[in-house]
């Protein structure tokens, strides 16, 4: 590692977002985490995303420059310029559906991050011919042009997702998410029922499968009640159908909170639930977790199935009856549910993000010959 700022190795990563963003979520949080991590180690780290009301247009974040450029739909077109004008030594290419094809204009390596596939998702936000057209391109277009780049995931099921399109194993890392330090919390568990879902509002989410299970067991649990943190685009189509359902005066839909707001209202909680269609791992599974709360969620949805180990940390479920019975249990067995969350304390304290940091600075340095180094700030501090 050289010791001047100027002749420090420069990675660029690209995202379509940042964490700042009115429809950031953990990818976001993902990426910020791996970009503060390589510049408290000497990095020039260069981040460029999409423009939001009230970001600036440039910004040095904790040693992270900060290029918001565009909107998410021509954030790429700026993206390719900058890669093709800019001295980079790496760059970091964050595939949320649509890559940026930065290995075109690229004169460095080039490493593809991929959370999760986007198949069901392009469907249900764009219909039939749009999201067949976005998914062609996710699925064909974007394995042919980084035929020959490495790829980062964050869970076995997405590397297995990504081999079944053509990309070998031996090409795929799996770098898992770490975990903040969680704050302390002012609030302990409700004396009541509480139902708490952390979500970008969004179609892919299933939200509505956290509403109606509030509706099947409200029977059972009178003073059953489910509160939503997040917020997103199908903030009305939610409240709707709590309504349609009858359970309108039972579910709160809070919208944006900060980070402490966040954690207490988790603190509060029996059971969280993570009705997602796709997850590539769910940071906030693992939030639920610090607290001592399990997560309910779905069997297909990809690495959340890894974030909730079934049976120790959560429950996970087939179909949406099989949902509301999960629920059903840890909701009536408070034993399970105190064993569940003993576990679940363990299983959050094995995720930290220097571990993340390190994976990704090792893997570059293989592909650029640099020599790691120990860290100068811990990951995350930030």
């Amino acid at each position: 590692m050289r010791s001047t700022e100027d002749d420090a190795p420069h990675i660029v990563l690209l995202n379509r977002r940042d964490a700042g963003h009115p429809q950031g979520g953990g990818s976001e949080r993902y990426l910020e985490r791996v970009a503060f991590g390589l510049a408290g180690r000497g990095y020039r780290v260069t981040v460029l995303c999409s423009m939001y009301e009230g970001a600036q247009a440039d910004e040095a974040v904790s040693g992270v420059r900060f290029r918001r450029r565009g909107n998410d739909l021509t954030v790429g077109w700026y993206a390719l310029l900058f890669v093709a004008l800019t001295a980079a030594d790496l760059i970091v290419d964050v595939q949320n559906g649509l890559p940026f094809f930065s290995r075109l204009v690229a004169r460095c390596p080039v490493v593809v991050v991929v959370h999760h596939l986007h198949r069901e998702q392009w469907r249900m936000v764009f219909g039939r011919l749009v999201g067949g057209i976005g998914w062609w391109i996710e699925s064909r277009l974007g394995p042919l042009a980084y035929r020959n780049c490495r790829y980062v995931t964050v869970s076995q099921a997405t590397r297995r997702a990504l081999a079944d399109l053509g990309i070998a194993q031996a090409r795929t890392l799996v770098i898992h998410n770490g975990l903040d330090p969680v704050p302390q919390t002012a609030t302990s568990r409700e004396p009541t029922p509480l139902l708490v879902a952390v979500s970008r509002l969004t179609p892919h989410k299933q939200l509505e499968h956290a509403i109606e299970t509030v509706a099947r067991l409200r029977r059972w649990w009178p003073g059953l009640r489910l509160e939503v943190v997040g917020q997103g685009p199908w903030l009305e189509n939610l409240r709707e159908y709590a309504r349609q359902r009858g359970v309108i005066e039972a579910v709160v839909l809070h919208g944006w909170v900060d980070e402490s707001a966040k954690h207490e209202t988790l603190a509060r909680a029996w059971v969280h639930l993570c009705p997602s269609v796709m997850e590539g791992w769910g940071i906030v599974v693992m939030e639920a977790a610090a607290h001592g709360v399990p997560t309910v969620a779905y069997w297909h949805a990809g690495g959340v199935a890894e974030s909730v180990s079934h049976g120790s940390t959560g429950l996970l479920a087939e179909d949406l009856d099989h949902f509301v019975a999960q629920v059903q249990t840890l909701l009536a067995e408070q034993e399970l549910r105190a064993e569940l969350g003993r576990a679940c304390l363990a299983h959050a304290l094995d995720h930290r993000w220097d571990e993340t940091v390190d994976a990704f600075e090792t893997l570059a340095a293989q592909l650029c010959g640099w020599p790691p180094h120990r860290p100068s700030v811990p990951a995350g501090s930030a």
